[in-house]
C-alpha cells in the first residue's frame, strides 16, 4: 500500500476508479484508518460517489473499530437495519446477529433468527455460528441440542466450521463427552477442529487427554500449527509440570515452527510462570516477531520474580524499539514496582500511562498504586488516593489499605478504613480479622481482647471464625500470621 500510495499521490487528476481502488486496498490492509482521509479527499474534489466507495469505506470503518456492530453499538446498528427492512438480505441479518453475540445480547440473537425464518430467509453457516455461540454462552443444553438437530436437518452436520462451533458449544455447557462425540463423528478434520478440542481439554485441566489428542492428530497426518501448541501450553502454568512444558517445546522444535508473536509469547509466559525466567528470556530474544503482548509477558515475568529494575529496563527497551504499551503492560510494570518497593518509579509510570498514553486507569491500576504506597509505609498517601478515586464502589482497594495498616501497626488509620468498609460495603469476615491483627501488631492488647470477645459473640449468631480464616488463607496469610 505504501508503494501504491506513492503512485497515487503523483496522479494530478485521479478518477473515481482510482480513488475506489485505494479505498479498497486500505480497507483490507493493516492501515484501514488511512482510508478515511482518502474518502474525505474524494468528497472534497466533488466527484460523485458510487456504491463501491461506500462499501470500501464502511469496511475500513469496521476494521478500525469505527462502525456500529464492531464497536458494540448495537442500538445504532439496529436502527440502520430497521430503516430498510425490505432490502435486508442474509448478509445484513448475519451481521446484526454477529454483533449481538459480540455484546452478549443472546436473546436478541434468537429473536432475530426467528424473524428471519418467518420472512423466508434460509440460514447460512454464518447464521448457525452465531446461534451456536449464543447457545453456548447461555448454557441452555436443550436449546443446544435443538440447534444441533437443526444443523443436521439443513445439511450443515458435516461442515467443519459448524462442527467446530458445536464442539465449542457443548464444552461451554460442561459436556466434554458430547463435544468429543461430535468431534469423533467427523471423518475429515482440519487443524482448526483439532485445535478447538485440544484447547477445550487444556482449559479444563485435562492434560493427559490434551497430549493424547495431539499425538493422535500427528499420527493421522494433520500437522499442528502455532495455535495447537498455544492451546496446549495454557494448561501448564496451573499444573506446574515442567516435564510437560519441555515435551511441548521439543515438539515445536521437531515441527520446525516459527517462534512468532503468538507462540513465542505463550512459551515466554509459561516458562516465566513455572520459575524458569532465564529460559523465558532466551525464548524472547529468539522470537522472530514480537508484539506488545510479548513485551508485556516478559515484563510481567521479571516483576513476579522480584526483578523490578530489569522489568523497567525491558519496558524502556520496548518503547525505544517502537512498541506502544497497552493497559495490561502498565498493570505489569506497576505490579513489578509494587513488589520491588519502587515508589517513585511506580508513580511516574502511573503518570505516564495517563498523561503520555491517554489511558483511563482501571480499578486494577489504582489497586497496584495503593499496594505500592502501602508496602512502602505511605499509608496516609494511599488513603488520600483512594478518597480521590474517580472509580467508586471498590472495596478491594480499601481492604488492601487495611492490610497495609496491619503490617505497619497503624491502628488509627486502620479503624478509619474499617469504618468506611462497615458503612459503605458489604460485611466481610476478613475486615474484622485484619483490624484485630492490626491491634496485635501495635501492642493494643485491650482492643485486641475486645475484638476477640466480639468475634465470640458473632460466633454465637452463626458467623464462624473458620470462614474468616479461610478468607485470609486465600489472601495469602499463613497460619502463624492468622494466629498472631
Amino acid at each position: 500500500m505504501d508503494y501504491a500510495s506513492t503512485i497515487f499521490s503523483h496522479i494530478q487528476n485521479p478518477n473515481l476508479f482510482m480513488f475506489n481502488t485505494m479505498l479498497r486496498g486500505y480497507s483490507v490492509s493493516s492501515f484501514s484508518n488511512k482510508a478515511l482521509p482518502i474518502f474525505n479527499e474524494l468528497r472534497n474534489r466533488g466527484i460523485e460517489l458510487d456504491q463501491f466507495s461506500f462499501v470500501a469505506v464502511v469496511k475500513a470503518c469496521g476494521r478500525s473499530l469505527e462502525f456500529y456492530c464492531v464497536c458494540r453499538r448495537i442500538e445504532d446498528a439496529r436502527k440502520v437495519f430497521d430503516e430498510f427492512p425490505e432490502r435486508n438480505d442474509l448478509v445484513s441479518w448475519n451481521a446484526l446477529m454477529g454483533g449481538c453475540v459480540l455484546v452478549s445480547q443472546h436473546c436478541l440473537v434468537f429473536e432475530l433468527f426467528l424473524k428471519m425464518c418467518c420472512i423466508g430467509i434460509k440460514a447460512s453457516v454464518a447464521t448457525m455460528l452465531s446461534l451456536l455461540c449464543a447457545a453456548g454462552d447461555v448454557g441452555d443444553f436443550v436449546l443446544g441440542k435443538s440447534l444441533h438437530g437443526y444443523c443436521i436437518k439443513i445439511g450443515f452436520g458435516y461442515n467443519l466450521n459448524v462442527v467446530t462451533a458445536l464442539v465449542d458449544m457443548y464444552a461451554k455447557m460442561g459436556n466434554i463427552y458430547l463435544a468429543r462425540e461430535v468431534f469423533d463423528g467427523l471423518v475429515e478434520k482440519d487443524v482448526v477442529l483439532w485445535n478447538c478440542l485440544i484447547r477445550i481439554y487444556a482449559r479444563n485441566c485435562l492434560v493427559e487427554e490434551a497430549v493424547a489428542l495431539l499425538q493422535k492428530m500427528r499420527y493421522e497426518g494433520v500437522r499442528p500449527n502455532s495455535s495447537t501448541f498455544v492451546g496446549l501450553l495454557s494448561v501448564y502454568p496451573a499444573s506446574g509440570s515442567m516435564h510437560g512444558v519441555r515435551y511441548v517445546t521439543s515438539l515445536i522444535e521437531e515441527e520446525k515452527l516459527e517462534l512468532d508473536a503468538v507462540l513465542g509469547t505463550a512459551l515466554v509466559d509459561v516458562y516465566a510462570k513455572c520459575g524458569f525466567l532465564g529460559e523465558a528470556m532466551d525464548i524472547f530474544e529468539r522470537m522472530e516477531s514480537k508484539d506488545v503482548k510479548s513485551w508485556t509477558a516478559v515484563i510481567s515475568g521479571h516483576g513476579i520474580h522480584g526483578q523490578p529494575m530489569e522489568a523497567i529496563r525491558l519496558y524502556n527497551r520496548m518503547e525505544n524499539e517502537g512498541f506502544r504499551p497497552n493497559e495490561v503492560t502498565f498493570l505489569a510494570i506497576l505490579t513489578a514496582c509494587s513488589h520491588g518497593g519502587l515508589v517513585n518509579e511506580g508513580i511516574e509510570f502511573f503518570k505516564r500511562m495517563v498523561q503520555e498514553h491517554g489511558f483511563s486507569p482501571r480499578v486494577e491500576h489504582y489497586g497496584c498504586l495503593i499496594d505500592l504506597l502501602g508496602r512502602a509505609g505511605m499509608l496516609h498517601e494511599a488513603f488520600e488516593l483512594i478518597k480521590s478515586l474517580p472509580i467508586k464502589g471498590d472495596a478491594t482497594s480499601w481492604r488492601t489499605l487495611l492490610s497495609a495498616c496491619r503490617v505497619h501497626g497503624d491502628v488509627n488509620l486502620g479503624e478509619c478504613v474499617k469504618d468506611v468498609l462497615n458503612n459503605f460495603y458489604s460485611a466481610h469476615p476478613t475486615d474484622s480479622l485484619l483490624i484485630s491483627s492490626t491491634y496485635a501488631v501495635a501492642g493494643r492488647i485491650s482492643d485486641l481482647t475486645r475484638m476477640e470477645q466480639t468475634n465470640v459473640s458473632l460466633g454465637n449468631y452463626g458467623v464462624l471464625e473458620t470462614e474468616g480464616e479461610n478468607m485470609l488463607k486465600e489472601a495469602g496469610f499463613s497460619r502463624v500470621e492468622i494466629d498472631n
